[in-house]
């Protein structure tokens, strides 16, 4: 998060949130790693990862999921 304006970016704190291994894992339906198909797919991608489905190896800590939220909150700022 940018100190200076308290604003998230999917760059700098959402995409490095996403493993490579995710990424792989997803790649047949969209990238993980590219802004506009996460943004397309925010609303899955977040329900999926507060039941605990996504990421298939292990759930994100609460604190994730809720930067995720905070930012599709925010107007998912690339």
């Amino acid at each position: 998060m940018d100190a200076d304006t308290n604003t998230l970016s999917f760059a700098r704190d959402i995409m490095p949130l996403f493993r490579e291994s995710d990424r792989d894992s997803m790649k047949f339906a969209f990238d993980l790693w590219d802004y506009n198909d996460v943004c397309r797919h925010a609303g899955d991608i977040l329900e999926r990862l507060e039941d605990g489905s996504m990421p298939c190896d292990e759930e994100w800590p609460g604190e994730q999921i809720t930067q995720f939220e905070r930012w599709m909150d925010v107007g998912m700022p690339a």
